[in-house]
């Protein structure tokens, strides 16, 4: 596991120095990472249209990158890939996502999101990285519970949608040799482990279908987000660090009673200030030889985004577990051998 590295997403603004590529990353380096994750829709930080196109920008981006102490770790296209896959009824809250000129045109707005995520694939591939980060969009997400109940076949008909949207995606993945990685998320159609199983049933196994696992999206669903790992090992190929709490009373649960996040049952943390047991998920991570980056995404409802980063940082760095290159008891190797070993069980024929 390589690390730790930081998303940019919630860092990027309008004062030094979070408004410009070098400013930001010689930040992060200070702050003690070793990577950054990439927003692909922030102009102030990356021409995402230049990229997809031009290799020496490719080079400049990370030139300037590794100049401050950082690589880049992926680039992310989740707003651009929540427009993917819109319900009318959040038409209107998406369409700050979209460029300008496709607002109040769902189709057209649909069609620029499937190529500013095309556009990020082929940057990816410019830059050397294996990975990209995005959301599944949502198109089912409205009947999430089933009040009235769901017609028969509404479900399917969504993920069979769903999946037609994303498989031209998957493919031009491929041919650029990158894992779609989508975040397991509420709010997205592929929002836990069986969802997922039902997009990927549609894809056909997409080798380029694969997982973002953040485990702080499992503990405010009440998922046993340390069986999620062991469930989808070979699918998990990007890994966000981020703390949870959930704390339900006799008022509220799951669903928060429309509360603001600080007075939610689940609440996201910085990292070490939440529920979640990250000692076991790295040694899990670490069983299952994950070679990805650990990418801190600080969400916390109380602490100052700055402190958090810092925070973070040494958190992470203190949890990456180095594997082991040789087992504990190697020093009472006997050395032996097939006629010594048989000899040991007693077998004399």
């Amino acid at each position: 596991m390589k690390g730790p590295a930081l998303f940019l997403a919630q860092f990027a603004g309008d004062e030094a120095p979070f408004n410009s590529w070098d400013g930001i990353t010689a930040w992060a380096a200070d702050c003690g990472y070793a990577g950054v994750q990439l927003p692909s829709w922030d102009g102030r930080l990356f021409d995402l249209d230049k990229a997809a196109e031009s290799k020496d920008y490719c080079d400049e981006i990370l030139g300037v990158a590794r100049s401050n102490g950082v690589e880049v770790t992926e680039l992310s296209t989740h707003l651009q890939g929540q427009l993917v896959a819109v319900h009318p009824a959040f038409d209107a809250g998406f369409d700050g996502f979209a460029a300008t000129e496709v607002r109040d045109n769902p189709k057209a707005r649909q069609a620029w999101a499937v190529e500013q995520v095309k556009k990020a694939l082929s940057a990816s591939k410019h830059m050397g990285i294996g990975a990209h980060a995005t959301f599944s969009g949502a198109l089912a997400w409205p009947y999430i519970y089933p009040w009235p109940q769901r017609a028969p076949g509404l479900v399917e008909t969504a993920f069979d949608e769903l999946a037609k949207r994303w498989r031209p995606i998957l493919d031009h993945a491929d041919s650029c040799g990158v894992d779609v990685c989508y975040e397991i998320h509420p709010g997205e159609d592929l929002h836990d482990g069986i969802t997922f199983e039902m997009f990927l049933e549609r894809v056909d196994n997409h080798p380029r279908c694969n997982m973002l696992y953040d485990p702080s999206h499992y503990v405010l669903q009440c998922l046993d987000y340390l069986d999620n790992i062991d469930i989808y090992k070979d699918r998990i190929r990007m890994f966000h660090v981020k703390d949870a709490e959930f704390n339900p009373t006799g008022r509220q649960g799951v669903y928060g009673g429309f509360q603001k996040w600080v007075d939610r049952a689940g609440r996201f943390r910085s990292l070490g200030d939440g529920d979640v047991d990250f000692a076991s998920i790295f040694s899990k991570m670490a069983a299952n030889d994950f070679d990805g980056w650990a990418v801190v995404e600080w969400e916390c409802c109380l602490k100052h985004p700055e402190d958090g980063a810092r925070e973070g940082a040494a958190f992470v760095r203190d949890h990456i577990i180095r594997v082991t290159e040789r087992a504990f008891d190697d020093f009472a190797d006997g050395g032996t051998d097939v006629a010594a070993n048989r000899a040991m069980l007693g077998i004399t024929s």
